[in-house]
């Protein structure tokens, strides 16, 4: 018995299908491969150089903030004097709101305790 001539090639494209694109799957899973060092030695490069920056600013901010330099940093002795007498104020305005409420409360309860 002899096969066809027409399922013979029906086959091998079938074939020749699967071959083409399991060495195109192979062929792109080689290439990442490939590039998968140099993009983790790039990432570890970029990584080391923001650390190394983090380190400088952060050092820079220490001395700043323990060294001769945190004088500037504080606020001037004119806006802190400004601040205290702000608060100053506004406190002894509470002060005076309370005693105010106060005497009103009390007199209210000499008046209940004569009738």
């Amino acid at each position: 018995m002899t096969q066809r001539h027409g399922s013979q090639s029906k086959d091998e494209a079938l074939l020749v299908s699967v071959a083409e694109s399991i060495g195109s799957t192979l062929g792109s899973i080689a290439a990442k491969a490939n590039a998968a060092p140099k993009a983790l030695s790039e990432m570890a490069h970029s990584v080391e150089r923001e650390g190394k920056r983090l380190t400088r600013k952060t050092q820079s901010a220490a001395r700043k903030l323990t060294g001769t330099g945190s004088r500037k940093l504080r606020r001037n002795k004119p806006a802190k004097a400004a601040k205290r007498t702000l608060r100053r104020a506004t406190s002894s305005v509470k002060r005076a709101v309370r005693r105010a409420a106060g005497s009103k409360k009390s007199t209210r309860r000499k008046t209940a305790r004569r009738k």
